[in-house]
């Protein structure tokens, strides 16, 4: 498919509740394969995603030597770890857009007794490493980045004998939380107190999940905050094999919550609670403050859209904690009737695009006011117009416009395809809701 043109939703049942069911968490996943393969024994991982990133990641753990056994019709995933060791102490492995796969890896394996080479795709080619790397080889790792410096692909021998490696270890985390989350499961397997530093500024609610997600399979890590923040592990845990159920993906979720803002329908994504260990889950509380109306249920959490279409608007909020809802926020913003600023983003400038820049230059093109600034940008009350959403080959930007065209004739989405990354059925996913919404 070349292009997507949304359906303009031009009646809505009120008196329905539409239930979406969505894939299995990429975040989630991708940590508890990780974890999983660090695990003495074999764990069995249920409702995974299966998407590009998760793909490159158990094909980058296969080739590893790591046995695995998957099955995408049930989302369960067999993985068999070996303790913390690797079992292939030569190999070359291909992470591809993955940001989660190209972080976690590259650390296990700085952590590692072997060699390897780690190649990316263009797209990651041009994602921040640098500060990791930094990080690895200040631990004793030989890092050589063999095109460009701070970027894929990179040679690494592995630093061996782990009794080698500082017990404190500092990190820059201005760029990517990942580089933390990544360090912190690798030392969950060194059998020493390690304390990690950070610096920097970033969310840390998928820190928050790595910890918990470790502390799930065994291994404690305590927070210390004073005048700096520092992680320590014990050193006397070490990860445990067992089955663990993967939370239905909030990022995928948040999209189908924001068709309900912006349409007035009812919407429940069945697994979505207000407990669970996705930031993203704080969408539903934008959306709550826009004047939707939420409810929580046995099922999930329910979110029914103002029926005037009204959403509130003039306030300002910080998404860094849970930044891949900037766009999905960008994107319904001009239904609003204030202005809103969304802050604390700088970051997401060096994801699969700049995605600051994706939110203005989308918005131009259908005739919404913007002001761009370097770690925010504002939008401004209007109608729209149909135009050309331009995607940047970045699946986030493709799902959130799809929004901004619910309500206005004439919106395409070009290259679709590019959702496959963490949601390939979306807009099959999407046209389902909207029939279910008008009849």
């Amino acid at each position: 498919m070349e292009f997507y043109k949304v359906p303009v939703v031009t009646k809505v049942n009120k008196d329905k509740l539409i239930s979406v069911n969505v894939p299995g968490s990429k975040s989630i996943t991708n940590r508890a394969l990780l974890i999983a393969a660090m695990a003495d024994g074999t764990s069995l991982l249920k409702g995974c995603l299966f998407s590009d990133d998760s793909k490159y990641f158990l094909d980058c753990l296969n080739t590893l030597g790591f046995e695995t056994i998957a099955n995408e019709e049930t989302g369960d995933v067999s993985i068999t770890g070996m303790g913390g060791k690797v079992p292939n102490k030569n190999a070359e492995i291909y992470v591809g857009s993955a940001g989660t796969a190209a972080r976690f890896l590259v650390a296990m394996l700085a952590f590692s007794d072997g060699e390897y080479l780690v190649n990316s795709s263009e797209q990651m080619k041009k994602r921040p490493m640098m500060p990791l790397i930094e990080t690895l080889r200040n631990a004793g790792a030989e890092i050589i980045c063999t095109e460009e410096e701070g970027h894929f692909p990179l040679k690494i021998k592995g630093v061996g004998d782990v009794n080698k490696i500082p017990d404190n270890i500092t990190v820059d985390i201005d760029k990517s939380s990942q580089f933390l989350s990544a360090l912190l499961i690798a030392a969950g397997t060194l059998n020493r107190e390690i304390s990690i530093k950070i610096i920097g500024s970033h969310g840390l609610a998928y820190v928050d999940m790595t910890v918990s997600m470790m502390k799930d399979f065994g291994v404690n890590v305590v927070k210390e905050e004073t005048e700096e923040i520092v992680y320590c592990l014990n050193g006397k845990d070490s990860y445990v094999p067992k089955t663990y159920n993967v939370e239905p993906d909030m990022s995928a979720a948040a999209y189908f919550y924001g068709l309900a803002a912006v349409t007035g329908a009812g919407v429940v994504v069945p697994g979505v609670f207000e407990d669970m260990l996705q930031g993203d889950v704080d969408f539903i509380d934008v959306l709550a403050n826009m004047g939707c109306i939420t409810e929580n249920t046995d099922i999930g959490i329910v979110l029914q859209g103002p029926e005037d279409g009204r959403l509130e608007g003039d306030f300002e909020i910080d998404m860094s904690s849970f930044s891949d809802q900037a766009l999905t926020l960008a994107a319904i913003a001009p239904y609003a009737e204030g202005e809103i600023t969304i802050s604390g983003i700088s970051h997401i400038r060096l994801q699969e695009c700049d995605r600051v820049n994706a939110i203005r230059e989308n918005l131009k093109v259908l005739g919404v006011e913007t002001v761009e600034e370097e770690n925010s940008i504002t939008i401004y009350p209007s109608q729209p117009h149909g135009g050309e959403i331009e995607t940047y080959d970045d699946h986030r930007v493709a799902m959130a416009f799809s929004l901004t065209g619910l309500r206005t004739e004439g919106v395409t989405i070009l290259n679709p395809g590019c959702c496959r990354k963490t949601f390939k059925e979306y807009f099959n996913v999407l046209d389902n809701v909207i029939t279910q919404l008008e009849n």
